[in-house]
């Protein structure tokens, strides 16, 4: 069993609800997977390439026949970042996201990691019919957000994710953390709920 925890924040468990979320995720899988292997990345402390005219000219030389040595270095190094995160997204078993809900939408950083699992012919396909087809079913993806308000799941940043890894034929889990500061007297109250249900949700995998 491997998981892999993808974290969207800068800021550590002391200052960010979404990772303590995810934290304590981690523990209640642990508990269950002793033996399992567990990558843990920050996208704040790594390099995640954005699509840009690197890897664009990059793909496109390659589609033409080009030789990947004859790339310049940064097209070489942002193609292999690149192909260095689907791999590992395809390696996994279970898949944990963390982000906060920042300004309706998910942090910048983590939309460049999704563009490196959403890839036509590795992740998904389109049929002879043109209708797409996901290739990354058999392992779970968990989504795990906090928010100051409340939204029901429905805000676009779930949307956005429960949309692509469903796409991708993934089984979806999804649990937030709404309203603490809409409720600051209930603040603490919600946290604890959410945290429970973070664990009981890592033991369940």
């Amino acid at each position: 069993m491997k998981l892999l925890v993808v974290r969207a924040h800068p800021l550590d468990s002391t200052r960010s609800r979404s990772m303590r979320m995810v934290d304590t995720f981690i523990e209640g899988f642990r508990a269950k997977h002793p033996d399992a292997l567990v990558e843990d990345i920050n996208l704040y402390n790594a390099a995640v390439p954005e699509i840009d005219i690197d890897l664009i000219t990059g793909w496109d030389a390659l589609r033409s026949g080009e030789a990947f040595i004859h790339l310049t270095p940064t097209q070489q190094a942002k193609l292999t970042l690149f192909e260095n995160y689907t791999m590992q997204f395809l390696s996994a078993d279970v898949v944990v996201v963390a982000n906060p809900l920042w300004n309706l939408s998910i942090p910048t950083r983590l939309k460049a990691w999704i563009d490196t699992v959403c890839r036509a012919g590795v992740t998904f396909r389109y049929n002879e019919k043109g209708e797409a087809e996901g290739l990354a079913g058999g392992r779970t993806v968990v989504h795990l957000q906090a928010s100051g308000g409340h939204f029901n799941g429905e805000d676009p940043a779930c949307k956005y994710l429960r949309a692509m890894f469903t796409f991708l034929g993934c089984r979806y889990e999804e649990l937030t953390a709404e309203g603490m500061d809409h409720e600051p007297d209930r603040a603490e109250e919600i946290m604890a709920e959410a945290l429970d249900k973070a664990r009981e949700l890592g033991e369940s995998l």
